[in-house]
């Protein structure tokens, strides 16, 4: 028993040995080796031998998977209410008017713009993991053998060493800011938690085997601004960290996470809120300006969308971010889902299982776009500021901009909204004469 407990630790410090060397120590350093690099043409051209295999053992063609609200399952008429309502050789209400509406109520149910938002969005092709549509069938004997080597590959080398390198870049963040929060307040204090931070970061991103291509890194966000990102999933704060040092904002959690911010806050001016205070909009809104106020402190990450959302779409920001004043640094994030689903849908998936699946995956490749400050300009309220904004990122990542309140994940529409459309419906009516004709006609009855 010793004998094989004596072999269990050999093994085991020859493969820390191995991940430190081969991954850590380069990943700390900045530096790369080639092997990731490597391993995705690998991937790339099995990827595309695949899509290949799968193009010829299809039959018939395939109906080509639709990505847009507007061009989904079903064909939508986008004629306006009034012009499809409001007849120019007629003034009166008529029965057939609520054909309109039942209508659209039928295409909401079918198919609408927000729930298809907070689900994994489908791909064009298989990519030997989940299937996201249902039109990918059993094709060849070899397509499966080469899935079944991917499954080995994912879960008994991918998987282990991944866990590992997690392991390593979190214990190194929570003991490394742990001894930085010891120090006086100095330059060298923040010079040491950026490097801490950068190092960690890096490390974490190479446990996700990210590839991560950087844009126009002359905009990258400065001290005393605020950066504005989309919101996909809680790796995007790692993603942006792997480039520069940012103060998260955020909620104080519990467990693994409480740790780790408990640790953060004491080498970084992180901003976590109490569940209570985050009700609060003056106590965040004071805080946060407290921050941007002062120049020598880190660029302040905000996700204003509030929640995550699926990688084709970006939906309403919320306005307090808009509100502190300073200057904006948008950001555009948009991750390449043929190698990986990198959404995280917390209303099925807790964080654990959304890890799971995330280190079960090929690989996370991501492209970052940092876009030119904006600032709001004179008669601008903040949720015009928020709106420009967010226009901004949706056209520079390829994404489709909703207005809707992403909120709506967990919650019910709100009633202004429902009561919005029976305003609109109210004023044709009065506008076009068909309340007075109706009550004309009751009136003669």
């Amino acid at each position: 028993m010793e004998d094989v407990w004596s072999l269990v630790l050999r093994v085991g410090a020859a493969w820390v040995a191995l991940v430190f060397t081969l991954i850590v120590l380069p990943s700390a350093l900045g530096v790369s080796l080639g092997i990731s690099e490597a391993y995705l043409r690998v991937l790339v051209k099995t990827l595309e031998w695949a899509t290949i295999r799968i193009e010829k053992g299809v039959k018939k063609p395939q109906p080509q998977i639709k990505t847009s609200a507007t061009n989904g399952i079903i064909e939508r008429d986008e004629t306006p209410m009034e012009k499809e309502i409001v007849h120019p050789h007629r003034v009166d209400f008529e029965f057939s008017d609520i054909f309109y509406f039942c209508r659209k109520g039928f295409e909401a149910i079918v198919e609408d713009e927000v729930t298809q938002r907070f689900s994994s969005e489908e791909l064009f092709s298989w990519n030997l993991l989940t299937r996201t549509n249902v039109n990918f069938h059993y094709i060849s004997l070899r397509l499966t053998v080469v899935w079944v080597i991917g499954v080995i590959v994912r879960y008994c080398f991918l998987l282990p060493l991944r866990i590992t390198l997690a392991a390593i870049g979190i214990t190194s963040m929570i003991v490394g800011t742990t001894i930085v929060g010891q120090l006086p307040n100095s330059s060298m204090k923040d010079y040491l938690s950026e490097v801490v931070h950068l190092t960690c970061s890096r490390i974490l991103v190479r446990a996700l085997s990210g590839t991560i291509h950087y844009h126009n890194k002359e905009n990258k966000p400065q001290k005393g601004g605020i950066c504005v990102a989309n919101h996909t999933s809680p790796i995007d704060a790692i993603i942006l960290t792997n480039d520069g040092c940012y103060a998260m904002v955020g909620q104080v959690h519990g467990g693994l996470m409480g740790i780790i911010q408990r640790a953060t806050v004491k080498a970084c001016p992180h901003v976590w809120f109490e569940r209570s205070e985050i009700k609060d909009r003056h106590l965040v809104t004071k805080r946060l300006r407290e921050h941007v106020a002062d120049k020598n402190k880190l660029p302040i990450l905000i996700f204003p969308e509030g929640t995550c959302i699926n990688n084709t779409s970006v939906m309403m920001f919320k306005k307090g971010s808009f509100e502190i004043g300073g200057t904006i640094y948008p950001v555009a994030i948009k991750y390449d889902p043929q190698f990986g689903d990198a959404f995280w849908n917390s209303s099925k998936y807790n964080i654990v299982s959304y890890l799971l699946r995330i280190m079960t995956s090929w690989a996370i490749v991501c492209n970052v776009w940092y876009m030119p400050p904006m600032v709001r300009q004179e008669g601008e309220d903040a949720v015009q500021f928020a709106n420009r904004v967010r226009s901004a990122i949706a056209r520079q990542g390829g994404l489709t901009e909703l207005p809707w309140d992403g909120g709506l994940k967990r919650a019910k529409v709100k009633d202004t909204f429902k009561e919005e459309q029976q305003k609109n419906f109210s004023k044709m009516l009065v506008r076009n004469g068909s309340v007075g004709n109706l009550s004309a006609g009751t009136e003669s009855d």
